[in-house]
């Protein structure tokens, strides 16, 4: 079964793709860590696009219209994936709306990190790829990263948005950007002296590496990136780092009252797990195996 036929209106499948959904699910989800690593059957295209949405109906229409127009015209193979997060306006019915490449799932557990974890293990993409659901940067550096892991000079990209070549195309708050620096700051201590923007909204992974990361996470609020860094630094995993542009930022939904604390205490949560030996070194990829199928190009739309 393809993944791009899960396109559910409102979420409420009949009972055919209530099967096709537990076939799928019982051929892609990882019981364990140590499974990861024999996934390549699983691939049937070039890239996932996966965008975890909460109560985007307003918005995202005009990011699914943006993502369709550079990707067809990349002419990558591709699927597109919304992640609904429990939303109560619609949101579920809209992917459907962009043709079969496009598709929901659903995820009743609450969380940005829940809605991306589900998404990356159902994934049958060569390459799997994350952003916010206001596509808050240029997609260019999607194509970057998605040529990086395709020519296997890493397993994971990250956008980076303080790294040389990284451009704001819109202002960002005082405010919010004393407390991203804060918040970098205190992770680079606890997570990560080598990434020092955890919290892109743009990641970017071959297959087996997203299972073998996304196997082993746990946290499922929005600082659920610093543990995916944690993870792929666990794991021994190639990374590398892009610039971004952003071109959006009037759509985040993280308050800096309600969400500092929790996440700040969601980093101190991936550091107590790890010095209690909670996550699995086993089966660390040590190189990126061959592809049992070539990379493919559709032609462009019309």
């Amino acid at each position: 079964m393809s993944i791009q036929t899960t396109g559910w209106s409102k979420c409420h499948p009949t009972n055919h793709q209530v099967k096709e959904f537990l076939l799928m699910m019982r051929t892609t989800t990882i019981q364990s860590p140590a499974q990861a690593s024999n996934t390549l059957s699983l691939v049937d295209h070039d890239l996932t696009l996966l965008i975890p949405a909460y109560n985007e109906a307003e918005r995202l229409p005009r990011s699914l219209r943006d993502a369709k127009a550079f990707l067809d015209e990349w002419g990558v193979d591709y699927r597109v994936i919304v992640i609904d997060n429990g939303s109560k306006d619609g949101t579920g019915d809209i992917a459907s709306q962009f043709g079969p490449r496009f598709s929901t799932m659903c995820q009743a557990v609450p969380g940005k990190g829940a809605a991306v974890r589900m998404g990356m293990l159902a994934a049958r993409g060569q390459v799997v790829a994350f952003t916010d659901a206001d596509l808050p940067f240029d997609l260019a550096s999607l194509r970057i990263a998605y040529d990086k892991i395709s020519t296997r000079k890493c397993s994971v990209v990250l956008g980076c948005r303080d790294m040389a070549g990284s451009t704001d195309v819109v202002s960002r708050s005082v405010m919010r950007t004393l407390a991203s620096f804060v918040f970098r700051k205190c992770v680079s201590r606890l997570v990560s002296g080598e990434v020092t923007d955890t919290q892109c909204g743009l990641k970017v992974f071959s297959h087996r590496a997203a299972r073998q990361i996304f196997s082993r996470t746990t946290i499922n609020g929005f600082a659920f990136d610093t543990e995916v860094i944690f993870i792929t630094h666990l794991l021994s995993l190639p990374f590398s780092q892009v610039p971004v542009t952003l071109v959006n930022d009037y759509g985040t939904t993280i308050s800096l009252v309600r969400n500092a604390l929790p996440m700040l205490g969601e980093v101190l949560r991936v550091r107590w797990q790890a010095l209690q030996g909670g996550y699995d070194r086993s089966n660390a990829l040590s190189r990126e195996p061959e592809l049992e199928r070539p990379r493919t190009m559709h032609s462009k739309a019309a």
